[in-house]
């Protein structure tokens, strides 16, 4: 990934991006050429000695079953926004400005491990939807289901677990712009619609 210095993201910025974030883009090199399969996943921190990134898809998805060659990949995208070149204080100072797009991305590699075992994808599915059911108003858990139907359901997919070697993540959020042009990206972005964007460049520019 090109990361010039000032768009590198903290440890901090790349724990996020694992922990919060909701589905990537899972990449392998097959013998069939590249596969990709958008899943949800939850980071498990005390996998290997980096974490992982764990997940499943339907058995009738290939992916899982087709030898993989070398390193797999997930693809993580944080908030990314347009950034309109007359948010800037510069623009009415000497008009040398362009559009741009703020974005965080995390590339994460390592070995594709399958888990075609019903005891672990019980405990991946649970984990998964208790994460994003905790916010709801009645919560839905796996045991408000049928134990036949949710066994059925089990059958029909293959968990699939990135054990991470590496990690490679970016975080362009206007650190490159002047104090009153991150001013006007954070007002513009808010005025949008799109506060979550504006988080990030104000989080980007306060770091601590």
């Amino acid at each position: 990934m090109y990361t010039p210095a000032h768009f590198a993201a903290s440890p901090e910025a790349i724990t996020a991006l694992l922990q919060d974030s909701g589905a990537a883009n899972l990449v392998t090199m097959t013998t069939d050429g590249l596969l990709a399969t958008f899943l949800p996943f939850v980071h498990d921190p005390s996998v290997g000695g980096h974490g992982a990134l764990q997940s499943h898809m339907a058995r009738n998805n290939t992916q899982w079953s087709s030898p993989v060659s070398g390193e797999a990949l997930m693809i993580i995208q944080g908030s990314d926004a347009y950034i309109s070149p007359s948010w800037y204080a510069s623009k009415a100072e000497h008009g040398r400005v362009v559009p741009t797009w703020n974005y965080s991305t995390a590339h994460v590699y390592g070995e594709l491990v399958v888990h075609d075992d019903v005891d672990w994808l019980a405990r991946h599915v649970r984990r998964l939807s208790d994460r994003h059911e905790a916010s709801m108003p009645q919560p839905w858990t796996v045991d408000d289901a049928p134990e036949r139907f949710i066994a059925g359901q089990l059958r029909a997919i293959v968990g699939v677990e990135l054990v991470i070697t590496r990690v490679e993540a970016k975080t362009k959020l206007s650190q490159n712009r002047t104090a009153d042009d991150v001013d006007g990206v954070i007002a513009g972005l808010r005025a949008a619609g799109d506060p979550a964007s504006a988080a990030d460049v104000e989080r980007a520019r306060n770091p601590n």
